[in-house]
């Protein structure tokens, strides 16, 4: 890891949130939003969010109770503020959120917008400790049923919401809230620079797909148990993000980072590099990966993970090898990690699904200068380490770890300069691959 990148990390990571004093509230039950209405209020709570920007700025403020709504958007000069006992709950109906030009897997195309919507503005907050529900079983269920239809579908074939989207902000702060049973992904940034996610907890449920006992058996009867598609922070296209003192638990990545895909990936500018990326002090309960890269990625470098926990089944290094995209994926830092029941240190692997070549010769993928050190805890294994043929994985190191594995397994293709230092598993030293 450079130095200077870290020591940059560690002023960002410094960056206050929330700190800007607005001198004026607007509550939204002062303007006449009625609290426990059963009625979808988003015309009400949009024009006080509209007047507030109008007015100069201030915190628009939702009080304890419930509320309803479809796609809002911030404006210039508002923070959002949910106080303790609020919740702003997400319509069930997708109607609510009509179709715009928006970012989802990897394209700006039209597309459902989330619950909370910012673009192209300039210290946008959403802050408090109160509760974003997607109130998502309505659009999991559609997903579901769709699936059930065709084993194939997409995730685009089914829109859903996504509890929040930030487009082409600078200074973007989010403290404190509760994210919960998102329609989609919970939380996405595109394209901003300057992001602190700090104190957000995120939740889906992560159990086993339904099963349908028979073609008569009427979907409003059936169990949900899984948030399809429910990533909890999805940083895309962004620079210098730091998310700290997280809780997430979802039924998906816990955080990717993503750009675009495709054999042409490295032409489309409207997808930079994802770089300058701090994770600190989170918990990591459920998911696909503590840190996901590669359904839709080109450049990730400069990344560093620490002093957070990993519990049962999910992997450390999540690298996703698309046979159809020229990826680079470099200096990436992962250290001080307590691990418990975590699945493996690594899950880094050809990854196939959707791909298309369009015609093109394969692409050749990059893993550079993966550390990973001070680490214990308990694993399934040691995990894969390996991409697509002509993929180049180098400079991988491990070092001070300690950990016990169910399965000493550690499956590696091909990688140049891979070096462990002080490893012990399962109370003996360890120096290399046993697959």
């Amino acid at each position: 890891m450079v130095v200077s990148v870290r020591a940059l990390l560690l002023v960002v990571a410094a960056w206050p949130v929330g700190a800007t004093a607005l001198a004026t509230d607007y509550s939204i039950v002062d303007h006449g939003v009625l609290p426990e209405s059963e009625a979808v209020q988003t015309g009400a709570i949009q024009s006080v969010i509209d007047r507030a920007s109008a007015d100069g700025g201030g915190r628009v403020v939702i009080p304890a109770g419930v509320f309803r709504s479809g796609a809002l958007w911030l404006k210039a000069g508002v923070e959002l503020h949910l106080a303790e006992g609020a919740v702003l709950l997400g319509s069930a109906d997708i109607a609510d959120y009509p179709t715009c030009q928006t970012r989802i897997e990897g394209k700006v195309q039209p597309w459902r917008p989330a619950l909370i919507n910012a673009v192209e503005l300039t210290n946008v907050q959403v802050t408090g400790s109160g509760v974003l529900d997607g109130g998502g079983k309505p659009y999991w269920t559609a997903f579901w049923k769709r699936r059930a239809e065709n084993r194939k579908c997409t995730n685009l074939e089914v829109e859903r919401p996504r509890l929040m989207y930030f487009e082409g902000c600078q200074d973007v702060a989010v403290s404190g809230v509760r994210l919960k049973d998102s329609g989609f992904w919970n939380l996405h940034v595109y394209r901003c620079v300057g992001v602190v996610i700090e104190g957000v907890s995120i939740t889906a449920p992560h159990g086993d797909p339904p099963k349908i006992t028979g073609d008569s058996q009427p979907w409003d009867e059936v169990s949900i148990d899984r948030a399809p598609s429910s990533d909890g922070i999805d940083v895309d296209s962004c620079q210098d993000v730091v998310i700290r003192r997280c809780m997430i638990s979802v039924g998906d990545d816990c955080i990717a980072l993503k750009g675009t895909k495709g054999p042409h990936a490295l032409d489309d500018v409207s997808s930079p590099p994802v770089e300058g990326i701090l994770v600190e002090d989170c918990d990591f309960q459920s998911g696909h990966g503590v840190l996901t890269c590669g359904s839709e990625a080109t450049i990730v470098r400069n990344v560093v993970v620490r002093r957070c926990r990993v519990g049962a089944a999910i992997p450390v290094v999540r690298l996703k090898l698309r046979p159809d995209t020229p990826q680079t994926y470099e200096n990436l830092l992962f250290e001080d990690l307590t691990l418990d029941g975590a699945q493996a240190l690594f899950d880094v692997k050809p990854w196939t699904q959707f791909f298309d070549l369009q015609g093109a010769e394969p692409p050749r993928s990059v893993v550079r200068g993966v550390t990973l050190r001070r680490i214990r805890g308990s694993v399934q294994s040691l995990g894969e380490l390996r991409g697509n043929p002509g993929d180049a994985i180098e400079q991988i190191t491990l070092e001070e770890i300690e950990i016990d594995a169910a399965r000493n397994r550690f499956a590696v293709g091909e990688v140049d300069g891979l070096t462990c230092r002080d490893v012990v598993v399962n109370g003996e030293p360890y120096d290399g691959p046993t697959d």
